[in-house]
């Protein structure tokens, strides 16, 4: 018997349900959209209205291909460029049909970093008091002035300005609080990690969003305790799986902790002239 075949097979396995439930409950419209954010459908689209940058998603077969296609990217394209704003069209590699991300270049999206889709069980995720280094605490946070230096470190991390995150995290705790739980990890009063969960009403899933930690404090267990509070909560609730869209930095650390790789995801962004 051939070993590595066996394995391929036993994981194929393993993914295969995950892939189908995530594509069956978590492509369609968040639950509670913050306030002066709008969900409209076009055809087999879905497109969020009134973010820092608009947002287009849709089923894993989009149905509709060619010159038809075309059209319906082409319009997108233009409902963001009447209002002036950047536009984001989340694509899937496993996604139909294959060549959306072609027609989205020729339209003048460029791709951003691919992440990986991981799938994990919250009960699996969810150890008991998550190991800290010394010196750092981690705190549930609603306040905006938290949201605030929150969204100060990720600037930081990230080298642009994103300030726009603060006024989306208190947007998104003011319009459902029992749909997000935001965790700051602090050291001396800093704030040098955070992370979100957000549950998905309906559904068997609540995904992590977040994470990014100053460069200082990499690779010392804050990320993975942020990561087992949330799922200690997630499990609370009775979350079956836990969804994430990891980047290269975060994906080897959750699949070490039990995640399954599952798909990807690359962001396609078209940006106003001048924008």
């Amino acid at each position: 018997m051939n070993t590595a075949s066996t394995a391929s097979t036993a994981s194929t396995a393993a993914v295969q349900p995950l892939l189908s439930a995530y594509d069956d409950q978590m492509r369609g419209a968040p639950p509670t959209p913050p306030a002066g954010v709008t969900y409209e459908q076009d055809g087999p689209l879905l497109r969020i209205v009134g973010q820092f940058r608009g947002f287009v998603s849709g089923p894993r077969e989009l149905g509709v291909e060619g010159d038809a296609l075309d059209a319906l990217i082409a319009r997108q394209r233009d409902f963001f460029a009447a209002r002036g704003e950047a536009l984001e069209w989340k694509t899937r590699a496993h996604d139909t049909p294959a060549d959306l991300t072609e027609r989205l270049r020729a339209a003048g999206f460029v791709p951003e970093e691919r992440e990986t889709v991981l799938i994990g069980r919250a009960a699996e995720m969810a150890v008991g008091e998550p190991t800290l280094p010394d010196g750092v605490t981690l705190r549930r946070v609603t306040a905006e002035a938290d949201m605030r230096r929150i969204a100060a470190m990720e600037s930081t991390v990230w080298g642009q300005d994103w300030s726009w995150l603060a006024e989306d995290l208190v947007g998104r705790v003011a319009a459902a609080p029992d749909e997000i739980a935001v965790y700051v990890a602090e050291a001396d009063g800093e704030v040098v990690s955070a992370a979100w969960l957000a549950f998905r009403a309906g559904t068997e899933f609540a995904s992590l969003w977040g994470g990014s930690t100053l460069a200082e404090w990499r690779g010392r267990g804050v990320y993975r305790a942020l990561v087992a509070v949330r799922a200690a909560l997630a499990a609370s609730r009775g979350v079956t799986y836990l969804h994430v869209d990891a980047s290269d930095d975060s994906a080897p650390i959750l699949r070490r902790l039990g995640f399954h790789a599952v798909t990807t995801t690359t962001p396609y962004v078209w940006t106003p002239t001048g924008g």
